[in-house]
C-alpha cells in the first residue's frame, strides 16, 4: 500500500490530461445532446493548464489541489468547471498542510467534495448528476485502505452509477429541459466524472 503524495498527483495529472484529450469529442457530443456541447472543451482546457503548471505543484497537497482548482476557474466559465473547482477546493481544505494522504482517506475526501458541490449546485442526490457519481465513489470506497482496492471500488462505482441512472430523467441544469429525451442517455457530467475516476484509478480498460 502506498500513500498519495506529490509524485502521485503529478502522475494523476498526466493520466487525466491524456484522458481529456482522448475523450474530447465524446464529451462534447454527449453534452451537445443534453447541454451546451462544450464539456470536452471545459475539461481539456482545464487539464491542459493543470498539466502545463505541474512542475510547480508543491509538496503540500492542499496547495497542490488549490492550484488545480484555480486552473479550472481561470480556463472555464462553465458550471461544470466551477463545480469541479469547488470540489477540488473542498478536498484542498481537508488536506492542507499534508504532504501525503492514505488511500483510506479517499472516501471522506470525495464525500467532502460531493457536499460542497451539492451546496453550490443546489441539486439533490438521485437527480442524475455528477453528485451521484461522487456519492457512489464515496460509498464504495468507505472502509477500504489499500490503493488497488480503492481504485477498483471507485472505478466500478462510477460505472454502476451510470447504469443505475441512465433510464431516469434529468432533473437539474440544462439537461432538465430535455427531461424525456434524457431517458436512456448518460448524463454528460456523470460521464465526465466516469472518465476522471477511471483515469485517476488507472482503470481505463
Amino acid at each position: 500500500m502506498s500513500n498519495i503524495d506529490r509524485a502521485s498527483v503529478i502522475t494523476a495529472i498526466e493520466r487525466l490530461a491524456a484522458a481529456m484529450e482522448r475523450d474530447f469529442d465524446m464529451l462534447n457530443t454527449a453534452d451537445g445532446a443534453l447541454g451546451d456541447g462544450d464539456l470536452g472543451i471545459t475539461m481539456r482546457r482545464g487539464m491542459r493548464m493543470v498539466a502545463e503548471n505541474s512542475a510547480t505543484i508543491p509538496d503540500d497537497l492542499g496547495l497542490a489541489l488549490l492550484q488545480c482548482a484555480q486552473a479550472f476557474t481561470k480556463t472555464s466559465g462553465s458550471s461544470y468547471g466551477t463545480l469541479l473547482a469547488t470540489g477540488l477546493m473542498a478536498i484542498a481544505k481537508s488536506v492542507k498542510g499534508q504532504s501525503e494522504v492514505s488511500a483510506g482517506q479517499v472516501s471522506e475526501l470525495v464525500a467532502a467534495a460531493r457536499d460542497k458541490m451539492q451546496a453550490r449546485g443546489k441539486a439533490d442526490l438521485g437527480g442524475k448528476t455528477v453528485l451521484d457519481s461522487l456519492d457512489a465513489v464515496a460509498g464504495a470506497t468507505a472502509g477500504k485502505t489499500g490503493t488497488a482496492e480503492v481504485a477498483d471500488a471507485a472505478s466500478k462505482a462510477v460505472d454502476d452509477a451510470l447504469d443505475a441512472l441512465r433510464d431516469k430523467k434529468a432533473t437539474i441544469g440544462r439537461a432538465r429541459i430535455f427531461a424525456d429525451k434524457s431517458v436512456g442517455m448518460d448524463d454528460p457530467g456523470m460521464l465526465a466524472m466516469n472518465r476522471i475516476i477511471k483515469a485517476l484509478a488507472n482503470r481505463e480498460g
